[in-house]
């Protein structure tokens, strides 16, 4: 499975394997028969139940069309209007677990995913042979409607634990030092966590500097050195994070 750097607003670089074509086809196909579900009880509410098929009498061809148009129509904006409203995935990304997300790090927009519906006429052509080709050759596993949108999309499979989110052990009575933690994200922190992690693993002091330093710029912050270590600033933000929020085991 390969790999993709997302570079993030705080110019931080992370790893995400990017979902595969397979799990992408499938999450295709999970979502294309919701949709024919949908279409096929749309229809048999028109024509049985509420038996509107005489308005379709005397009609032109172009006429019964723009009717099948708007019966259909919520089929049509499936992926737009989902993927918008459940943050880059559908139900069959969500039962696939993976996910549309920007390559620069920032949030996916409407237009972001406007642009990937558009380009989906191009992509399931030729029964979906474009998007399949432009999949394998691409690097990041990206249709023609994730290249032009600036897109991919990425596995959430990876094992997890406590160590690869912002969650973090503390006790009943621990006391906070710095409330202006409030002022961070949940991805500030997850970035913050992630990359200090990484270097304790392998004793860069000086990544630990630079986030030390950046934490102390965002939120203000004057640390009397003598006092407290970086090491330790950092491991009581993180702490007074998820004491403030409420994400403590």
């Amino acid at each position: 499975m390969s790999q993709i750097a997302i570079n993030t607003s705080q110019n931080v670089n992370i790893s995400f394997n990017t979902a595969s074509v397979g799990e992408r086809m499938l999450a295709f196909i999970i979502d294309l028969l919701i949709k024919v579900a949908f279409v096929v009880i749309v229809f048999y509410l028109f024509f049985n139940i509420f038996d509107l098929g005489y308005l379709l009498s005397g009609l032109d061809q172009w006429s019964i069309m723009a009717i099948y148009i708007v019966l259909t129509f919520p089929a049509q904006i499936y992926p737009l209007v989902l993927e918008s409203l459940m943050e880059g995935q559908t139900p069959g990304k969500k039962i696939m677990k993976i996910k549309v997300v920007k390559i620069d790090g920032y949030q996916a927009g409407f237009g972001d995913y406007l642009i990937r519906w558009v380009f989906r006429l191009v992509d399931i052509s030729f029964a979906g042979v474009v998007g399949l080709i432009s999949m394998i050759v691409s690097r990041n596993n990206q249709r023609l409607g994730d290249i032009a949108s600036g897109t991919a999309v990425i596995s959430l499979k990876n094992n997890i634990n406590i160590s690869h989110t912002i969650l973090e052990n503390i006790h009943e009575d621990y006391i906070p030092s710095f409330p202006q933690v409030i002022a961070l994200s949940d991805n500030d922190m997850r970035i913050i966590k992630d990359n200090y992690t990484k270097a304790l693993k392998i004793d860069d002091r000086q990544i630990i500097t630079k986030l030390s330093d950046k934490i102390k710029n965002i939120l203000k912050l004057e640390i009397d050195s003598t006092k407290m270590t970086e090491r330790q600033f950092i491991n009581i933000i993180i702490k007074d994070y998820n004491y403030y929020t409420g994400k403590d085991n």
